[in-house]
């Protein structure tokens, strides 16, 4: 029973909406101070909080199972939702003139749903995962190197225990999202001249 509970709590904590939300304004702020701070928050209001507010109106209406999206085939619209806030998170960016840093992170983000919303139409890929494999990747730009990744390693494997502790997912299925989205965000911080 305390093996669920915290699974559950650690799923709920680092949850993608809420990455997606507390990532780029803390990227943001590392990275250039308060003035990276305020694009940062530019890039959650979209990327994280348009999307959470699709999932939370599909949760009251009995739409969508809960804000994790346990039942794949109930997917697509939210993940859908979400592609056009980033779509429109980095159209603004870009033409605001933002700090490359966070046009990358949004530009790494939409390459992850690239990879992985064709991926959950017929296989369940961990979005939990990726999106915490791919956090790790971009702080470990803006911290230590080897102190973020040694620890975010730490939690990724967290979370992706907690993902199969509560069978949402399997464990090829935490991989395979932790793969997707590590790489995809190293690879594109490193298109960008980041890496």
């Amino acid at each position: 029973m305390t093996g669920d509970l915290v699974a559950r709590q650690v799923t709920n904590l680092l949850a993608p909406q809420v990455l997606v939300i507390v990532m780029p304004p803390l990227v943001g702020l590392l990275a250039q101070g308060w003035s990276g701070a305020a694009w940062g928050l530019v890039a959650s209001a979209f990327c994280g909080g348009v999307p959470a507010a699709v999932i939370a109106v599909g949760v009251r209406s009995g739409r969508l199972d809960s804000h994790h999206i346990v039942d794949r085939d109930r997917r697509t619209r939210p993940l859908l939702a979400a592609v056009a806030a980033v779509l429109v998170a980095l159209a603004l960016l870009v033409l605001m003139g933002a700090p490359t840093l966070l046009v990358a992170t949004v530009t790494a983000m939409l390459a992850a749903l690239a990879v992985t919303v064709p991926i959950t139409l017929r296989w369940k890929i961990s979005f939990h995962a990726a999106v915490c494999a791919g956090t790790v990747v971009v702080l470990a730009h803006v911290l230590p190197s080897w102190p973020a990744a040694v620890v975010g390693a730490a939690v990724v494997a967290l979370v992706c225990w907690a993902r199969v502790r509560l069978t949402h997912h399997t464990w090829p299925q935490v991989v395979a999202g932790t793969a997707v989205g590590a790489l995809v965000t190293w690879a594109t911080l490193a298109a960008f001249g980041l890496g």
